[in-house]
């Protein structure tokens, strides 16, 4: 289970973010502007969705353990270079 909290408005929006994964639980602070929002989504969801469909992204790809702690989601593409083709696929995704 991913669950997304705003946690600040101003910009970077600011998000706690916390994975739920059998027995135990991850907690990331996670930043994102609202033009990366407008960008990643096409404007046609909320900044939450926008993360919970980046992290079902970085599950699909690593253990939750291995999720940064604190970091900007414009970083998700340093180490996974396909996010940005693939992040409408999962913003396409029902829950």
């Amino acid at each position: 289970m991913i669950q997304v909290r705003r946690t600040a408005e101003q910009d970077p929006l600011i998000f706690e973010v916390v994975v739920r994964e059998g027995k135990g639980e991850t907690r990331h602070q996670v930043t994102m502007s609202r033009d990366t929002c407008e960008r990643l989504t096409s404007g046609k969801h909320t900044p939450e969705r926008c993360l919970e469909a980046a992290f079902k992204f970085l599950l699909d790809r690593e253990p939750k353990e291995s999720i940064l702690r604190r970091f900007d989601v414009t970083a998700i593409a340093r180490y996974f270079p396909e996010f940005e083709q693939e992040i409408p696929r999962y913003l396409s995704q029902s829950d």
